[in-house]
């Protein structure tokens, strides 16, 4: 299963500096959250059609929807960028969204064949709409690590 650490940091430049550092974002210096086999393209684009009531092409063609901003020939790890709009949809949205919206996104492809429940992907929701909505506050946007 792919790691993924979901960040927040001021700009592309200072996500990519991440990739500096072996083993992902440094907690002390980064707000984190690790998910494993959460991917930041595929899968984030299939939580902000569910959220946002897009389709899943419309999230996966916004700006910095699943955007590489690392060299694509690195062999071990990558930073992605989360679109504007998921940030936004998961540090507004309330409890009761993330509830209706933790069934259909369990019951994609991509989070079934790792075993992932409805009730795993609503923690998930908890997690990342903290990280957007503490990111939000600051001034900062998201991004993720995602190593192979």
């Amino acid at each position: 299963m792919v790691m993924c650490d979901y960040f927040s940091a001021s700009d592309d430049d200072m996500a990519v500096r991440v990739l500096d550092q072996p083993g992902g974002p440094d907690p002390s210096v980064f707000d984190v959250v690790p998910l494993k086999g959460i991917d930041p393209v595929v899968v984030t684009a299939q939580l902000e059609a569910i959220l946002t009531g897009c389709t899943y092409d419309e999230a996966s063609e916004r700006p910095r929807a699943g955007q590489v901003l690392s060299s694509p020939e690195s062999e071990s790890a990558f930073i992605v960028s989360v679109s504007d709009t998921l940030q936004d949809a998961l540090a507004s949205a309330a409890h009761t969204s993330f509830v209706e919206a933790a069934g259909p996104w369990s019951e994609t492809d991509e989070l079934r064949q790792y075993g992932i429940t409805s009730d795993t992907t609503l923690e998930v929701l908890v997690l990342l709409s903290g990280l957007a909505g503490r990111a939000r506050s600051a001034g900062l946007r998201l991004f993720c690590w995602w190593a192979l």
